[in-house]
């Protein structure tokens, strides 16, 4: 199958009908079971997809696969480095249990997505501004649970790497409004700073505070939508000095000012 380019990540309700069919592509992708099931198999590896296991399918992963019976499944297209997400989680095809949170995650997002697709079929088509930032949060808080679910999905750490993606990740959460210290996050997870620097880059493809700028406003992207916190609010929360820095930052990654992206309807 040929794709378009896709250069930010997409989340969208899919049913896979019975007939096998084949597919690779140049970004990650994650099938999250919804309704049904299905069966697919990436690299020859097969796994039925269900309420209850997700396949997280590394970009030029080639996978095979059909519907069982009537199926609805959420799937997240994502190109490499558009969010906050280890590298390694996508080094090879990978079955994820689901549990109960992001089991309620995919149903809310399956509801947002559905009634979108309900605007389009009614003639209210979604501005291409509306569908962006429904994309982007959507794809942000899935890849925020793939992540904090990634001590229990098997094989995710490297034989000897050591890193916990998991516990890293609630590290950094737990401390966006501050300066990243290295030492201090390395002394966390056990290691010297410039053996844990290595490792990091080699994990999450790219330096700690690269991917801490990523993962500050990806982690914004989910605080505008409380109404109740203002852009400095939320500015603060995530460790920039001031609203005119947040604000620099995030139109310069997501092409919109945050008053402008919150402005728009969800």
């Amino acid at each position: 199958m040929t794709h378009a380019a896709v250069t930010a990540p997409s989340v969208s309700l899919r049913r896979f009908d019975a007939t096998e069919a084949s597919d690779v592509h140049d970004f990650h992708q994650v099938v999250l079971g919804l309704d049904g099931a299905m069966v697919m198999a990436v690299d020859g590896v097969a796994q039925r997809i269900d309420a209850r296991c997700a396949w997280l399918i590394p970009a030029g992963a080639r996978h095979d696969y059909a519907g069982l019976g009537e199926n609805r499944q959420v799937v997240l297209d994502l190109p490499a480095t558009t969010l906050a997400v280890p590298e390694r989680l996508f080094d090879r095809a990978r079955a994820v249990t689901v549990n109960a949170s992001l089991t309620e995650l995919v149903h809310r997002i399956a509801s947002h997505a559905a009634a979108n697709r309900s605007d389009h079929a009614d003639g209210a088509r979604p501005a291409d501004l509306d569908a962006r930032r429904f994309h982007w949060d959507a794809a942000a808080r899935l890849g925020a649970a793939l992540v904090a679910g990634a001590a229990t999905t098997a094989g995710v750490e490297a034989p000897g790497a050591g890193l916990d993606f998991a516990r890293i990740d609630r590290w950094l959460r737990a401390h966006l409004s501050e300066p990243l210290r290295i030492a201090d996050l390395a002394a966390h997870c056990g290691f010297g700073m410039r053996r844990f620097h290595q490792l990091f880059i080699e994990a999450f493809g790219e330096t700690p505070h690269r991917y801490l700028q990523r993962l500050r406003l990806d982690t914004s992207l989910m605080l505008l939508a409380d109404p109740r916190l203002s852009l400095t609010d939320i500015a603060l929360d995530i460790g920039f000095g001031d609203q005119s820095a947040y604000t620099h930052a995030f139109t310069r990654r997501f092409g919109l000012a945050p008053g402008q992206w919150r402005a728009l309807r969800h």
